[in-house]
């Protein structure tokens, strides 16, 4: 019983593997990684994926790179001379394929809201009357139904602990801004009781749940997130006990 757990948070990490990881591949051609060709006087190319990393490098016009992967607004290229740095979105949509056409870039708006496949997002909230914070991973199937993966950590009066969901999202609505949404799945909690006279064991159960709430687009590629769910715990004693969760927080798509 007690494998099971351990089991769960595994099969959680590998979902959100995926989501959580620095990069994502960008889209590639059948012949292999995308070539650009710089258009205006020269394009910088940072040390990482922010303005706050120097520039270190320069392209210039006329010249090409290969786009390698992408990080929210910032993509890394490599140069002809084998010189691998960050531009950003902008800067990159100012470059052209081979043809002369646009790179076709997907940026942060509300196309991308209805259409992205990744999100990730923290949240602060309220479980069983404990304070939570927790963060989720998702990945969608389509623009109404997702798979999400979330790990949370609690401090209560009375106990602390970790909870683990995994389950399934529908959003009926995906173009509008505010977008309601369905969820509905499984999880464990795990509760530390607070010292006492008695010190009680700690525990793990099983959990189900179901829920729902909305996200507001805000722009590029951000969200704001609030949700409620209703836990049903299942005990090892055979009584079962409901748990609310309540949170707020924000997210980004790409």
């Amino acid at each position: 019983m007690r494998s099971a757990p351990t089991a769960f948070l595994l099969l959680l990490a590998a979902l959100m593997g995926p989501a959580v990881c620095s990069a994502h591949l960008f889209t590639r051609h059948a012949r292999g990684d995308v070539q650009v060709f710089v258009k205006t006087p020269y394009l910088e190319l940072h040390t990482g994926p922010g303005r706050g990393y120097p520039v270190f490098d320069v392209v210039p016009q006329g010249d090409s790179v290969i786009v390698l992967f992408r990080r929210t607004q910032w993509l890394k290229v490599r140069t002809r001379r084998g010189v691998e740095g960050w531009a950003s979105e902008d800067d990159m949509l100012q470059t052209v394929l081979a043809d002369g056409e646009p790179l076709p870039l997907d940026i942060g708006n509300r196309a991308g809201f209805t259409s992205h496949r990744f999100e990730v997002g923290a949240f602060a909230g309220v479980l069983g009357g404990a304070n939570l914070v927790s963060a989720y991973s998702s990945l969608s199937f389509n623009s109404q139904m997702a798979v999400e993966a979330a790990v949370g950590q609690f401090l209560g009066r009375y106990s602390n602990g970790l909870t683990a969901d995994i389950g399934l999202i529908h959003e009926p609505m995906p173009q509008w801004r505010l977008s309601p949404f369905l969820s509905l799945g499984i999880g464990v909690l795990h509760v530390e009781p607070k010292a006492t006279l008695v010190q009680p064991s700690n525990r793990t159960e099983q959990t189900a749940y179901v829920g729902g709430g909305f996200k507001y687009y805000i722009g590029r590629s951000f969200f704001l997130r609030a949700e409620y769910k209703t836990h049903v715990v299942i005990t090892t004693q055979n009584r079962n006990q409901v748990e609310d969760e309540w949170k707020l927080g924000f997210a980004v798509f790409f």
